[in-house]
Parts: structure tokens; sequence; C-alpha cells
């Protein structure tokens, strides 16, 4: 496999390009080729033990996105505007637990493990989550899912910006009436999976009306 030859100034620019994009032209639509670039980033994305606890609904219906908006006070004008808004999912306690089937299928049948492996994995899994994060309620085993799904989340927004797309992480929505509608009307089993974020993807109608600001460098990073 070839290393990718980016140079730092050419990411360090995608970086300074990515911003929140309040309002995109809905005249302008990512290809197919594009989203799935993006998409797979997703795909690709590191996870913690590597069980990839996420899903990914990319919203296109409109009446689906209409129904969003009352449960998303943070979306309406992305739902309008953006090209594609998808919804990180991550799982619930049935699919992250250390010895739930899903687990087991992930060791056995994705990462092909043999036994012995799939034993000492099973092992060092529960420790993790008994011992070492106190993982022992079905709210900090969501949380946990949730960090691992925003590490997709990053990469693609990375990603699409790397490509002059732009791009909108969307945490303003009421969970439980978030996943009430998902439920109901998305088809989404929501005793395995729950929601973590939306983000919408487009380019943006205008350009930000300020530079992009951060605190100080030296600030955020000490060395000892």
């Amino acid at each position: 496999m070839d290393i990718p030859n980016f140079s730092k100034k050419d990411i360090l620019s995608a970086f300074q390009f990515r911003h929140a994009t309040k309002e995109f032209d809905p005249h302008k639509k990512l290809s197919d080729d594009d989203i799935n670039f993006i998409l797979q980033t997703a795909n690709l994305s590191p996870s913690s033990f590597g069980f990839e606890p996420w899903h990914f609904i990319v919203v296109q219906d409109p009446e689906l996105r209409e129904l969003l908006k009352p449960v998303a006070w943070g979306a309406p004008l992305k739902l309008d505007t953006a090209s594609h808004f998808v919804l990180g999912l991550s799982m619930k306690t049935p699919m992250t637990k250390w010895d739930s089937d899903y687990i087991m299928q992930m060791m056995k049948e994705v990462k092909q493990f043999p036994e012995d492996v799939v034993e000492m994995y099973s092992k060092f899994y529960r420790e993790f989550q008994e011992r070492d994060f106190d993982l022992d309620t079905d709210k900090k085993l969501f949380d946990w899912a949730s960090k691992q799904t925003y590490i997709a989340l990053g990469n693609m927004m990375t990603a699409a910006a790397l490509i002059g797309i732009d791009s909108c992480p969307i945490e303003g929505f009421h969970q439980a009436k978030a996943e009430t509608l998902l439920h109901d009307k998305f088809g989404v089993d929501t005793e395995k999976y729950g929601l973590s974020y939306m983000v919408a993807f487009g380019y943006r109608k205008e350009a930000p009306p300020h530079p992009k600001s951060r605190r100080d460098f030296k600030d955020i990073v000490s060395w000892k």
C-alpha cells in the first residue's frame, strides 16, 4: 500500500477551511462518489478494541427530514439546505457488553480470531469494562460507545474539508424524542442503538462571517 503524500500545509489549510456551516447552498449537491468517500472514512475509523460500535443513517427523504425538525432545534436550516444529512448512532448495552452476541461475532467472524485469542480478548475487554473504566451502567456504556462514534465524526468532517466540502456537526436535539422518532419512523431498534449526533454535508451558501478563532497553541499543549 502506498504511503499518502499530503503536505502539512494542505492539511492545515483544510482545518482552517472547515467551519460549522450554518446554511448550505441548496442547489449544490455532493456526488455519489464524494459522499461514499466521506462515509468510507467513517468505516475505516479506529475504535476501542476495534469493535466499531456505530451505525450511520443518511437521511435524504424530504419527509423524514421534516419529521426531524421538531425534535432537533439545531438542525432545521441544515435539514432544508444540506446536500446530505447523516445521523450518527451508537450501540447500547445489549450490543457492547463484553460477552454480547455482537462482540463475539466481531471477534469470530469479522476479525476471525482463533478461539484462544477470542478467550484472551474477552478477558481483556471484560476487565476494561468492569475494572479499568467502570462501565457498570447502561448510560456509561452508551457514553463510551459515543466516544468511539465521535472519532468517525471527526474523520468524516476532516475528509470532507480536504476535498472542499463543508459540514456541520449537530447536538441540538432532544435525545429521547429523537430516538422515539427513529424507532417509529426510521425503523431503528432503539434498544440496541441511540442517537449520538447529527451531521450535515454540502457547500456553504456564503463565507464564514469571521476568521476561525482558537485558544493560543501554547495554552493547550504542555511538555513534561
